[in-house]
């Protein structure tokens, strides 16, 4: 069993990131049952939940004449506009049925605020308003994360840099990672999470 100081954050395996899902990331659902055995290692496990109402700012959709993948301006900067995915309640925005989702003590859901995508789990895509993941933490003296889920080049790398950033010690899990890679978002994302300090295990 891993030290009390040490959590495991396990990142948006959620329908839609997985095969057949709106989003879907390659080999997503592979990672689940790893997942699993690894959460039995931690005394504190977090997840988080991608959580988007209807219309969102980052959907294509909500955006005339643009198509899922290209990039827009936001009043926080460049923003990927999606396909709609993670519909507040929908069987989309819903944990793959094969995760456990007992061992986990706190569901941190992001990207609910409709004029802001959220990709990390400390804070929403402005930088600066924050979700709460840092306060929980260090309210339970914990300084030591451990990041796995979708996608190792968005959700997973902006939570990782972020909470690098905040003073914890992060490492993520590649092999319990699958990313999207879009236009070279891997390899960038590897590189920004070494130049952060995060330690890339796998």
């Amino acid at each position: 069993m891993r030290a009390a100081d040490e959590a495991l954050i396990v990142i948006d395996v959620q329908n839609d990131f997985c095969p057949g899902g709106a989003l879907a990331v390659a080999g997503g659902d592979g990672i689940v049952e790893p997942i699993n055995a690894l959460m039995t290692e931690f005394q504190a496990v977090i997840l988080t939940q991608d959580w988007h109402p209807e219309g969102h700012s980052s959907f294509a959709s909500s955006h005339e004449g643009l198509a899922p993948f290209s990039v827009t301006s936001m009043p926080y900067g460049p923003q990927v506009l999606w396909p709609d995915h993670c519909l507040q309640g929908s069987q989309g925005a819903a944990f793959h049925q094969g995760l456990h989702t007992d061992p986990a003590q706190m569901v941190v859901r992001k990207g609910f605020n409709p004029a802001v995508d959220s990709y990390s789990a400390f804070f929403e895509n402005d930088q600066t308003t924050p979700t709460g993941l840092e306060g929980y933490l260090h309210t339970r003296g914990i300084t030591k994360l451990t990041m796995v889920g979708l996608a190792l080049d968005f959700c997973v790398n902006f939570s990782a840099v972020d909470g690098a950033k905040l003073g914890f010690a992060v490492s993520v899990d590649k092999n319990l990672c699958r990313a999207i890679d879009m236009d070279g978002s891997l390899e960038a994302a590897l590189k920004n999470m070494k130049r952060a300090g995060v330690q890339l295990n796998g």
